[in-house]
């Protein structure tokens, strides 16, 4: 099923333009978080806790997918680092004597723009999101 079919899935659904809107944009709000790996499970422990749609968040979380988290996470990372007046951020690596602790030692300077940059675009596009779902699903409810 493409995106665009899970999305019109999403705004059909039998449930208040806002509650649609809140899960889909809880979904973003996760999908762009640093938490990379844990998505899914975090959508559904979220769903479950505030007891909105896992369907309708998992849907926001396929926003980030295997096509476009690079772009998305290295936009993030250089908003963050612009927004904490980092200037070098990509570290000179040795190649030939890397390892797995050289490698996140080599890494650590990335690390807080990473998380604050996946936080502070997260709420943004959260926030976009959920305006325009509730208008599209409020739209579709008035239709229907």
């Amino acid at each position: 099923m493409a995106f665009r079919d899970k999305l019109r899935s999403v705004v059909t659904l039998k449930e208040s333009p806002h509650r649609t809107a809140l899960a889909f944009s809880t979904g973003v709000f996760i999908g762009m978080s640093p938490f990379l790996g844990f998505h899914a499970i975090l959508g559904a422990a979220v769903a479950w806790v505030f007891r909105l749609n896992i369907f309708t968040i998992l849907v926001g979380i396929n926003i980030t997918n295997p096509w476009t988290i690079v772009p998305i996470y290295t936009f993030c990372t250089w908003i963050g680092a612009q927004c904490l007046g980092k200037e070098q951020i990509i570290p000179e690596i040795d190649w030939s004597n890397i390892n797995f602790s050289y490698l996140l030692d080599s890494l650590k300077p990335i690390l807080l723009p990473f998380v604050f940059g996946t936080l502070l675009v997260g709420s943004l596009t959260a926030i976009i999101s959920y305006i325009v779902i509730y208008k599209i699903t409020k739209r579709v409810h008035r239709i229907q």
